[in-house]
């Protein structure tokens, strides 16, 4: 993968990441490291997620892509809220 490759997908990554704390109300606890980084991990979980239930995961830089990872972000963000839900009582 190139450069511009990483750099593109790490944006693609922010804005979904960003989108999902925007739906879950997380928007204002999260910067844009942390936008980041649920957007990449949400791509993880949602191109997992999506193959198993037998479509497509992630197909490169496009919109279904951005689908993907922001249907995956909301997941993983959801997952968090629990969590620390849980942890406070």
């Amino acid at each position: 993968m190139t450069v511009l490759g990483i750099i593109g997908w790490v944006i693609l990554g922010g804005f979904a990441g960003w989108l999902a704390s925007l739906i879950t109300g997380l928007g204002r606890r999260m910067g844009c490291l942390l936008n980041i980084v649920a957007g990449v991990l949400g791509a993880v979980v949602g191109g997992f997620i999506f193959t198993r239930l037998g479509s497509k995961g992630l197909t490169g830089f496009s919109w279904w892509s951005l689908f993907v990872a922001f249907a995956g972000a909301v997941v993983v963000l959801a997952v968090i809220r629990l969590l620390s839900a849980l942890i406070k009582k």
